[in-house]
């Protein structure tokens, strides 16, 4: 795994990088991330060249689009139980077809192998919400058909945690309150999930790499000190590029008491990559971030088109609450992936997803905007392509 500029962790610090000087200490977080964004600008560039100028051939590949897909009521309560066949996903408008699908923690199903649309659904009776809020046992009969090469793809849950430790952090006792908000968090997810711990400053910390071992976790979380400036954006990026070496279902969870004042990257770069590798952000922030309102609205956006959520805590009380809130919204997420048909489209393409049956036009549907394909490679030989 690519570290981006962090030194490799050792047991002694925990994962903590201890450089010997400040110019050292910089270095090589700056570096990595200097790194990323010159490998970023030559995929830009090759993105929009034109492929009729000295015949280069840019391929891009899409295996399979990962969503994950929250559905709630007008009250706020998850519609739980909906079929494949209750939902239509469109990119770019044009119509695709679901391959695997999940609800919560239940297995995934193999869709593809079944045969979709083949008997009208019943139309339910009375409240539509209530026909759809839990109250029966997980499926047992799910679609098991040839799930060699797709179960590696869809299972197992990864929650990457990452924790503000910068001096906004550090006023009054909140950062006692929000350590003890994050370890009651990582005790309550279930079992399949496993959980890795970061923290940032101005530096990015990993003090626990994904591990279904909640106490490695927690003492990740006792360990974190003090900072300095804030780099949050930075750490998200390297969160998420740690995240895209994982297949399954991912997100990151992100505790931050201000504004960031030392990145590198922009919010939009940092959104358009969680959004391209199908990563939801929820951010679980305090008023002090709500009193900087272009620290708010960035929040506000990049979870919204990752389809994450924004949190803003008045107490400490809060925190919990928002935390409890993303545990239940995990659980409650459908899982669903797709091979995307032919698109010639190299650039963004969005993805719609809707609900199949009238009566649930009400319903609030989140879940991610789009995606950018990146390309596979660029072929210079101008009949590869023919």
């Amino acid at each position: 795994m690519k570290t981006w500029g962090v030194k490799p962790q050792s047991k002694k610090c925990a994962g903590r990088v201890h450089e010997g000087s400040m110019a050292k200490r910089y270095f090589f977080p700056c570096m990595g991330v200097l790194i990323f964004l010159a490998s970023y600008a030559v995929w830009l560039t090759a993105r929009d060249s034109d492929q009729d100028s000295g015949g280069n051939v840019i391929r891009v590949v899409v295996s399979m689009v990962q969503l994950n897909v929250a559905v709630t009521d007008a009250k706020g309560n998850y519609v739980t139980t909906l079929r494949p066949s209750d939902f239509d996903i469109s990119e770019d408008g044009i119509p695709q077809k679901v391959a695997t699908f999940e609800e919560g923690n239940e297995g995934p199903q193999n869709v593809l192998d079944t045969v979709q649309g083949s008997s009208p659904s019943t139309e339910p009776e009375g409240d539509a919400a209530a026909e759809h809020r839990r109250t029966d046992p997980p499926r047992a009969g799910a679609h098991t058909g040839s799930m060699e090469g797709i179960a590696s793809a869809v299972s197992g849950s990864n929650v990457f945690i990452l924790f503000d430790t910068s001096n906004y952090m550090f006023r009054g006792r909140g950062f006692v309150f929000a350590q003890d908000s994050i370890a009651e968090f990582v005790r309550s997810l279930d079992h399949p999930y496993q959980v890795a711990f970061y923290s940032y400053s101005r530096d990015f910390y990993r003090a626990a790499s994904l591990t279904t071992d909640r106490s490695q976790v927690l003492r990740g979380v006792r360990e974190t000190v003090n900072g300095d400036d804030s780099a949050l954006y930075n750490a998200l990026l390297m969160t998420l590029k740690d995240a895209a070496q994982y297949s399954g279902r991912k997100v990151v969870v992100v505790f931050s008491n201000g504004p960031d004042n030392s990145s590198m990257v922009s919010p939009e770069d940092v959104d358009e990559l969680a959004q391209s590798e199908g990563v939801p952000i929820y951010m679980v922030s305090t008023r002090e971030a709500k009193l900087d309102a272009a620290s708010a609205a960035v929040f506000s956006r990049m979870t919204a088109s990752t389809g994450g959520e924004a949190y803003f805590a008045k107490s400490w009380k809060d925190q919990r609450d928002a935390f409890s809130s993303i545990r239940e919204d995990l659980a409650h997420l459908y899982f669903m992936s797709y091979y995307p048909q032919p698109n010639p489209n190299r650039g963004w393409r969005a993805i719609t997803v809707k609900l199949t049956n009238p009566k649930y036009r009400k319903y609030r549907i989140r879940t991610r905007s789009g995606y950018r394909p990146i390309p596979a490679h660029v072929n210079m030989d101008a009949s590869a392509g023919q």
